[in-house]
């Protein structure tokens, strides 16, 4: 097989060209989901879709893809490539982009030198992955991947009272396939790692085997608001300092521990939020995280009698919402090892990883074999206008997964 490589300088510009839509007037990158600074993006997306011959088509979450079908070949499942292009809120501008733009790269390279694929090759890009105006994140590809309702996902209510239906609608971008309308064969997503091993490590590239598994939950802690000059120390029921002994509980655990478990409190509020009153209410997220599904149900269900306990020493009430749970995926052996070995042959560094973050591979993971491919991230930095990966990693991740999406759809 003839060693191709991707337009770099056509990979750039589109990568740059998209970062510079949807800022704001203080010049920070925010492209929420469905709104109209994310509506710039897909149309600009989409346009590019066009201008590379690929066929267009949009689901009813949202979700749109740029399809290759070249004359004669088979309808046999398509390998799909992508990520998102919604952002947070003063973002970076590699983020999801980079997996989506990479993957219309590949597609547009390999259209260019006349490869004929088995199978068709298609570039996606989900809906609402961020989460940040619509819940739960990842939605576009949990939808897809059938665990989550369409009809639910469209009803949900966002941040700003508004429902996803309707945006989606408004900005012209309520499709009319059905969720999960083209099954792929499998699924690639190239992605910034978004920590600092790789750049740490001096590794060029991570071939991601695995995924952490996820616990969301909202916890609410009831107490007693009191004066906070009269009322005694050992007369308190106090809901901020009972928050604080579970925040600090969490990081003890974490930091004592010799595994990966990661545990993060993101979110909190007191009521009333006044700098005399002992707090009467607090509510706060708690986010667990671990590769291994026995051990983040272990770490929930140690949670859980801490809170028990704390509720009876503080003589306070503590109710649980589970917001979110997503077990820990494995990525499909085959598709890590031909990102190996595309790494081997052209002489780039590299080492099998666990993703710390949640992705859309993940759900799509659910449906078909999938994996994912890590460049660096300088410092480690994401969700972050500081997020940052030379021109040189971009372009080398950009090959890697042109490399592999090669072998795949060679082999038919």
């Amino acid at each position: 097989m003839n060693i191709l490589s991707i337009n770099d300088e056509r990979l750039l510009r589109h990568l740059r060209s998209l970062g510079e839509i949807g800022r704001d007037g203080n010049g920070r990158l925010v492209r929420l989901a469905a709104s109209d600074n994310e509506k710039l993006g897909r149309d600009q997306f989409v346009a590019w879709l066009v201008e590379t011959g690929l066929d267009v088509a949009i689901d009813r979450i949202g979700n749109i893809f740029g399809i290759w079908r070249p004359e004669g070949v088979s309808d046999n499942a398509p390998l799909m490539l992508g990520s998102h292009i919604d952002t947070v809120i003063n973002a970076g501008i590699y983020d999801g982009c980079y997996g989506v733009i990479s993957g219309l790269e590949v597609i547009a390279t390999l259209k260019e030198a006349g490869f004929q694929p088995m199978r068709p090759v298609v570039v996606a890009a989900f809906t609402n992955e961020e989460g940040v105006r619509y819940a739960p994140d990842m939605m576009g590809s949990l939808v897809y991947a059938g665990g989550l309702s369409t009809q639910d996902a469209l009803a949900s209510i966002g941040t700003d009272g508004s429902v996803l239906g309707e945006e989606l609608a408004r900005i012209g971008y309520a499709g009319e396939h059905e969720p999960g309308f083209l099954r792929p064969h499998a699924y690639i997503e190239l992605h910034i790692e978004q920590g600092p091993v790789l750049e740490r490590e001096g590794i060029l590239l991570g071939a991601v085997e695995s995924l952490q598994g996820i616990s969301w939950q909202k916890v609410t802690i009831v107490g007693d608001a009191n004066h906070a000059g009269t009322t005694p120390i050992s007369m308190r029921r106090d809901a901020g300092y009972a928050a604080a002994r579970v925040i600090t509980f969490l990081r003890d655990r974490a930091k004592a521990s010799s595994t990966p478990t990661v545990a993060t409190v993101g979110c909190i509020e007191f009521e009333p939020n006044a700098i005399n009153i002992i707090p009467s209410r607090a509510t706060f997220t708690v986010d667990l995280r671990d590769p291994d599904e026995d051990r983040l149900k272990q770490e929930e269900a140690v949670l859980s009698a801490f809170l028990e306990m704390l509720s009876q020493e503080e003589q306070v009430i503590i109710s649980v919402e589970k917001m979110a749970r997503f077990e820990p995926v494995r990525f499909d052996e085959s598709i890590v090892n031909a990102i190996e070995n595309a790494a081997s042959v052209r002489g780039f560094a590299h080492k099998r990883m666990t993703s710390g973050a949640g992705h859309d591979a993940q759900m799509i993971a659910r449906i078909a074999p999938a994996a994912m491919i890590f460049v660096p991230s300088k410092d480690g930095v994401s969700h972050n206008p500081k997020e940052y990966t030379s021109d040189q990693d971009l372009v080398a991740g950009a090959n890697i997964l042109l490399d592999v999406v090669q072998k795949i759809v060679a082999a038919g």
